[in-house]
């Protein structure tokens, strides 16, 4: 079964910066898409960003677009999301999630299907 972990997250100060990464047990991640998710409290889950399985596209809601790049390197089966400029409202837990379809530039929204653990991000002065 695949299991996935998310890590990186931490206390930056707003305007900093943060790289998460994401690994996988049981599978290989280069079989998969893979979505970004955070979840802030009270809110319901929202999704970032996506990671195409086949040819490393990407796409992004617009609340982290030209902030957030999701990348992989199926050399090391890891799957990344750095986050710049961070503010407040970033503040979350921090998913990632193979997917059920592929993703890719024009992708309007990414159905999550297997998730990680999650990891804090909190972004205060």
């Amino acid at each position: 079964q695949v299991q996935l972990v998310e890590s990186g997250g931490g206390l930056v100060q707003p305007g900093g910066s943060l790289r998460l990464s994401c690994t996988a047990s049981g599978y290989s991640l280069d079989i998969y898409a893979i979505g970004w998710f955070r979840q802030a409290p009270g809110k319901a889950a929202e999704g970032l960003a996506c990671v195409s399985r086949s040819d490393g596209s990407t796409n992004y809601v617009d609340s982290v677009n030209g902030r957030f790049t999701a990348s992989r390197d199926n050399a090391k089966d890891t799957v990344y999301l750095q986050m710049n400029n961070l503010q407040p409202e970033d503040t979350a837990v921090y998913y990632c999630a193979t997917l059920w379809s592929e993703c890719t530039s024009t992708s309007s929204n990414y159905s999550p299907r297997i998730w990680g653990q999650g990891t804090q991000v909190t972004v205060s002065s």
